[in-house]
């Protein structure tokens, strides 16, 4: 008889959303937005339909739609066309994030602004970090962790909710905690990008910010796709060293992490459903081989019953907009 009542809960719609196990919800999203410098600019991103380069009057005008959608938090990246091979752009107190930043906390209320605190946007090599002259395509840590800590100082005194390093440096959590709690922003947060794949879902993005590595990749500080216990190292290490929020990105095909790091760690946890995820829903979709709203959906829904208390997804304002109707 339970089997017959279980099968009569789900042939009534109204029924199956009262006791469906995993609620979706707008402030479960980040919406990422690329910001450049310049004025009047929203220069399409080819390779991730509907999403944009945007100069800072367009970014405030959509992200008080985004605000006004119930999303309440956004992820900023900063589009570089002064490269150089230290990323000296990426802590300019004028620079283009810096800026946005403190215009969107004027602007607007009430919504909490992320910054990305890499080096791969603004470095002529398009690698993460300052590279060591003696060893070639070889990251240079400790000098990397010098830089990082100057992009998070530069984005936290304008404003920063929240510094999220992505450049998966050793140490890279405790040298900006240590620098923001030095310089008095002991209420600046950080979300941390801490079990970060060597994915290939990453090409879009790279395309967005014009950061695709000269020669070598990223394996040598990304992780390797095939490793979980690793990734669960990963995170305790960023939490021991003060991050108050980790991630796991990829997302779709990492579920397993998120899975994982929900059961093993009491810590807010965000997961992020990269470019690639992304321009495959929509190129798809364009192609009619799926119903967009139906598949994006159900994409989200998997990622937060993995486990994810927040997603930083592109498809943030269009899933909002789904969600509200």
């Amino acid at each position: 008889m339970a089997f017959v009542r279980l099968r009569s809960l789900r042939k009534n719609a109204l029924l199956r959303d009262l006791v469906s196990e995993t609620k979706l919800a707008t402030g479960d999203f980040i919406m990422p937005y690329f910001v450049s410098e310049g004025k009047n600019k929203k220069q399409p991103i080819k390779s991730m339909p509907g999403i944009y380069r945007l100069s800072l009057e367009n970014l405030i005008r959509d992200a008080k739609e985004t605000k006004s959608l119930g999303i309440k938090a956004v992820l900023l990246f900063g589009v570089s066309t002064k490269k150089d091979i230290y990323g000296t752009e990426a802590y300019r107190n004028d620079g283009a994030v810096q800026k946005a930043i403190k215009e969107i906390k004027k602007n607007i209320k009430d919504i909490v602004v992320i910054t990305d605190v890499c080096l791969c946007g603004y470095t002529t090599h398009g690698h993460c970090g300052i590279l060591n002259a003696k060893r070639g395509a070889n990251v240079d840590n400790d000098r990397t962790l010098k830089i990082l800590a100057k992009v998070a100082l530069s984005h936290a005194e304008a404003g920063a909710d929240l510094v999220a390093p992505s450049a998966m440096m050793d140490g890279q959590v405790k040298t900006i905690r240590d620098a923001m709690d030095k310089h008095g922003l002991e209420e600046t947060g950080i979300l941390a990008y801490s079990a970060k794949y060597a994915s290939n879902f990453y090409g879009p993005f790279r395309e967005a910010l014009d950061s695709r590595p000269q020669f070598g990749d990223r394996r040598s500080y990304q992780m390797d796709f095939r490793n979980s216990d690793e990734a669960l190292r990963e995170i305790g290490q960023d939490i021991n060293e003060g991050a108050d929020i980790v991630m796991v990105k990829p997302a779709l095909g990492y579920l397993d992490i998120i899975r994982r790091a929900k059961q093993d760690f009491n810590i807010p946890l965000a997961a992020y459903n990269v470019s690639g995820e992304y321009s495959l829903v929509k190129l798809g979709s364009a192609k009619g081989l799926f119903d967009e709203k139906k598949i994006v959906l159900e994409i989200l829904t998997s990622i937060k019953r993995a486990g994810a208390d927040l997603i930083i997804t592109y498809h943030a304002k269009e899933a909002a907009g789904w969600l509200k109707a």
